[in-house]
């Protein structure tokens, strides 16, 4: 069809050409030649196009089909909408769909609670089977079997991560559970108590590994341990073993001047250990021990050994746990009973102690490689701590020693200066000279009168300087607060206790402190040395 509309050209269908200019008007003749070709051209177009439609009359009677199926089933959809309308203005629909929705919706809320109670009905009775089972266990000596399930139902119960909003339920299966724990560590304390035991007869403490209690017959040491272990009460149901390894055994070991021994003994019964005894004895061999501690600190390793290979089965956090409980109490007996008391009384024998601190530091050492104690905190080396600090404990009990010996001689002698050296009773001069309570100024051409008193009291502080110039660093300055004091302690005490100096100032010598002149008469070290300090 577009090729019969392209053939035709207007310009062709007229005589003249000249079409340039739009304004120029057609003749009438122009006009009839146009109409006339125009007519032909439409007959021919007319023509062209009922020889189309004829030769495709069959495409078309097929979209014609097409068609009128189309209309049909558009007349047909109008039809049934105009009936659901007329069904929905007739009956709210929409309400009783909306109705539908709500009840389904309201009973797929409820199975989903219903559900989810199920649920949790079924964890409470699992977690109320376990703990019966946790108690069968416990009666039939599976113990190791109940702590674990203790251990489990602890995290499954959230014991100490309470939530008020949580099911009653829960707060009486915490209650079971809590009885069931309190259960179990019972009956591993008598356990406990069954497995070490102190024995009168043999003076001795006895470790059985197979052991009964409640009926369960046959149960294992070890097996008591890793149940406690499992189910945290460790430390509990070692407690009361510690306490009777330190009344009967650490103890009487820590006195260095007593002549015992312990002896162990190990039984064995078909291939298996049955028990072992740890006993303490008199020494045949009376000998003074020395007083370096070595024997002390073997007597305790040795206890100490016996409790991580048969009471602690040389488990190291088992071991550990019995070193928790008792190191701060044993060390504390080894210091109070042997390190104090071989603390030197003489500067001079301060190297002498050097033995000491190292069979100190060997036997620590040796508490680390069972693990007794730790190899990284430095806290649990308290023995050799004060052995190290030696020196100070030294410094401070002889400054305790000095002041003391400072106080008696200030409240008990007579500061006096006798009457034979006052203004009425003056000597001669070569009395005074040879008398011991008149010295010579260090610095000066004259002379001054003490009293008796006050010269003992200067040796005191002059010996006191001497042992400081022969001291370490710590210890001197110890010694130097010891002199400083006593001189504080006479500026204090003597014009109290001496109410009349009276005499002293009429005899015009020199108004200086009576305790000055012996100072400065004596080692000019000591005193250059006391001069700086103050």
């Amino acid at each position: 069809m577009d090729a019969l509309f392209g053939t035709i050209d207007v310009r062709d269908l007229l005589s003249t050409h000249d079409l340039t200019d739009p304004t120029a008007p057609l003749s009438a003749p122009d006009l009839r030649l146009l109409i006339s070709r125009l007519e032909s051209h439409s007959l021919q177009i007319k023509s062209k196009v009922q020889s189309y439609l004829v030769s495709h009359h069959h495409d078309f009677a097929a979209l014609f089909s097409l068609c009128n199926d189309a209309v049909s089933r558009t007349d047909g959809i109008s039809a049934d909408l105009t009936d659901i309308l007329q069904l929905i203005s007739d009956r709210p629909v929409d309400a009783e769909v909306r109705g539908v929705v709500e009840e389904l919706s309201g009973k797929t809320t409820e199975a989903r609670v219903k559900n989810a109670i199920l649920e949790l009905v079924r964890i409470i009775v699992a977690i109320n089977e376990r703990l019966k089972g946790v108690r069968e266990g416990v009666k039939n000596g599976r113990l190791r079997f109940a702590a674990e399930e203790l251990r489990e139902l602890k995290k499954a119960l959230r014991i100490g991560d309470e939530d008020e909003r949580e099911p009653i339920v829960y707060g009486l299966l915490r209650k079971e559970w809590q009885d069931c724990l309190e259960e179990i560590q019972e009956l591993l304390a008598r356990f406990m108590e069954n497995a070490v035991r102190f024995d009168p007869e043999s003076n001795g403490v006895r470790v059985r590994y197979q052991l009964s209690a409640d009926g369960n017959n046959g149960v294992e040491l070890r097996t008591v341990l890793e149940a406690m272990e499992v189910v945290g009460i460790l430390d509990y149901g070692l407690a009361k073993v510690a306490d009777l390894m330190i009344k009967h055994f650490i103890k009487p070991a820590v006195n260095y001047g007593s002549p015992i021994t312990f002896l162990e003994e190990l039984n064995q019964g078909s291939g298996e250990m049955t028990d072992a005894l740890l006993k303490m004895v008199s020494s045949a061999d009376s000998k003074t021990e020395p007083v370096d501690g070595k024997i002390v600190y073997i007597r305790i390793l040795q206890i100490i050994k016996f409790v991580y290979k048969c009471i602690c089965l040389q488990n190291g956090s088992w071991v550990r746990c019995f070193g928790k409980l008792t190191w701060p109490r044993i060390s504390e007996l080894i210091i109070s009973n042997f390190l104090s008391k071989v603390v030197p009384e003489d500067a001079s024998k301060l190297p002498d102690f050097q033995k000491i601190i190292l069979h100190t530091s060997k036997f620590e050492t040796a508490l680390k490689e069972i693990m007794f104690i730790s190899a990284s905190d430095n806290k649990d080396e308290r023995l050799s701590n004060f052995a190290e600090n030696v020196e100070v404990h030294f410094a401070s009990r002889k400054k305790t020693e000095i002041l003391a010996k400072a106080r008696n001689l200030l409240l008990q002698s007579d500061f006096a200066v006798p009457q034979e050296y006052t203004r009425e009773g003056l000597l001669l001069k070569n009395d005074v000279h040879s008398s011991e309570h008149v010295v010579d100024l260090l610095f000066l051409s004259e002379r001054c009168v003490v009293s008796k008193a006050a010269s003992q009291l200067m040796k005191l502080v002059h010996q006191t300087l001497k042992d400081l110039c022969l001291s370490s660093t710590r210890v001197a300055f110890e010694f130097y607060r010891a002199a400083r004091d006593i001189l504080l302690l006479y500026e204090a005490v003597i014009p109290v206790k001496v109410s009349s100096w009276k005499a002293i100032d009429e005899m015009n010598l020199y108004q200086i402190n009576p305790l000055m002149p012996l100072l400065l008469g004596q080692t000019s070290q000591s005193t250059l040395f006391m001069s700086v300090l103050v």
